[in-house]
Formats: C-alpha cells, structure tokens, sequence
C-alpha cells in the first residue's frame, strides 16, 4: 500500500472519531448549559479543541489522498468541500444560543446535511468502482448517515446528524484501510507502475489472425 495514502486514510479514520467525540460533547454541552457556569465554559473549550484538532487532522488527510491517489477529482473535492461544511455546522452548533438566524431542529437543514453526505459518501466508489465489496460498504455507509435524518423527527439537534456522519465515514476509512491491507481492492497511486493492460486495434485483430491460423494447422 502506498504509505501516504494509508497515512490519509489512517487520519482520516482519527479526524472522524475526533468529530463523532465533539457531537457527544455538544450533547453535554446543551444539557449543562449555563451562561454564568465555569463548567459550560470548560466544556465549550474542549469543543473547539476536538473540532479543530478534528479539523486539521481531515484536511492533512485529505491533502495526503490528493498527493498520492491518482485522479479521483469527484471524490477530493467532494471530500474537502464537506470537510469545510462539517466546521461551519459545528462552529454553528456551539454558537446556537448566541445565532438566532440558526435553526438547529430544521427539518430541511437536517435533510440537506445528510443528502450532501451521502453523496460524498457515494464518491469514495472511485477508489474501485469494480468490487463488490467496497460497493457493499458504501452502502452500509450511505445507510449510517442518512439515518441522521432520524434525529430531527425524534426532536434532536443537528449535532445528532453531525454524530451519525462522523461515524458513517470513521467505518468507511477503517474499512478501506482493511481492504486495502488484505488486497480485496486496488487503488492506483502516483509512483506506482500501470496496472491496466493497453489494447489497440490493431493487437485485437493480430490475434485474432493469430487464432484462426492455428486452428487451421491443427485441422
């Protein structure tokens, strides 16, 4: 396995764990939440210290696939672009008391949140759109993060869709790297030498020829 793209992969499992750990610590962020307490404060702080830990981890992980994965634009730009969605979400998500603009239980926004991340999600095919089973992942994956959708109905903030995406993409990173390993897929790297045999026409119908004529000598 090329060792830049398994370090991509391996941080990008790490920055996902670190945003699926900031949305639990929203969630006692909002049931402690006092203006005037030490503690709401103190865990504010920790917040943002996951979240951007959690976000430069991801962009030196996807700055990684980029550099070593060969072509695969939709899945590197769709990837960074929902890197750079995720941290707004969260800056929002901590900053809700003080936004009213902000509407944490909106249906659409949920809805939207977990379609854009399934598409996303969808793009990691790329790697190897020919094997069944990082297609059967993907799936799985797929499946996690649009049942971020489900916190809204049951009266949940986004930080619950935030939690579902997080850990949708941590299992889809681990799976990769375990793919990866065992050689159930194959991921072209820039360094690497071409694993795609070329054809011309012309080789097809030279052994075409090829075929017919000892067919022939051995009637």
């Amino acid at each position: 396995m090329h060792k830049r793209l398994d370090k991509g992969l391996t941080l990008g499992l790490v920055g996902n764990l670190l945003f699926v750990a900031f949305g639990f610590i929203c969630y006692i962020y909002y049931i402690t939440y006092d203006y005037e307490s030490i503690f709401s404060k103190v865990v504010e702080i920790i917040a943002y210290t996951v979240e951007f830990a959690g976000f430069g981890i991801l962009i030196y992980a996807v700055s990684l696939i980029w550099s070593s994965a060969r072509m695969r634009n939709w899945l590197k730009t769709g990837y960074t672009v929902y890197i750079a969605v995720e941290a707004v979400m969260m800056i929002l998500e901590l900053n809700s008391f003080r936004l009213e603009f902000y509407k944490p239980y909106s249906l659409a926004l949920a809805i939207f949140h977990s379609v854009f991340s399934a598409m996303v999600c969808f793009a990691f095919l790329q790697f190897d759109p020919n094997k069944t089973c990082l297609e059967s992942m993907i799936i799985i994956c797929i499946g996690i993060i649009l049942g971020g959708m489900l916190g809204n109905i049951m009266g949940v903030r986004i930080y619950f869709s935030i939690i579902t995406n997080a850990f949708g993409f941590a299992l889809l990173f681990f799976s990769i790297k375990y793919m990866l390993k065992r050689e159930m897929i194959e991921i072209d790297c820039h360094g690497d030498k071409a694993r795609v045999a070329e054809y011309s026409s012309s080789t097809f119908f030279t052994d075409n020829s090829e075929n017919k004529s000892e067919n022939k000598n051995k009637k």
